[in-house]
């Protein structure tokens, strides 16, 4: 909505700038649903990028944006959510 309703034309970078690999998230996601799914590997794409950490500094400076929800919090959140809308009960483990 600040974006929006301000001067400011072009995009903005909205994110967490804590970095972690999808690896990581795969393994976090795993242990939180106490999945026994197994982490499949493929190639990735060439113009995959290697690091991926947003400047948020735009949204900082223009907006006063700052990411106000850790990752686990959440993953917590969009587990259950996900749960909830397929019906199915999930315990979602902490990992904090």
């Amino acid at each position: 909505m600040r974006l929006m309703n301000g001067e400011h034309i072009g995009p903005i970078n909205i994110g967490n700038p804590g970095e972690f690999t999808i690896l990581e998230l795969a393994k976090k996601v795993k242990a939180m649903t106490g999945s026994s799914s197994e982490i499949v590997y493929n190639p990735l794409p060439q113009d995959d990028p290697k690091q991926r950490q947003p400047d948020i500094t735009k949204a900082q400076t223009l907006l006063g944006w700052n990411p106000g929800i850790p990752l686990e919090v959440g993953l917590e959140r969009t587990i259950g959510d996900f749960a909830q809308r397929m019906g199915v009960q999930v315990e979602v483990k902490s990992v904090r």
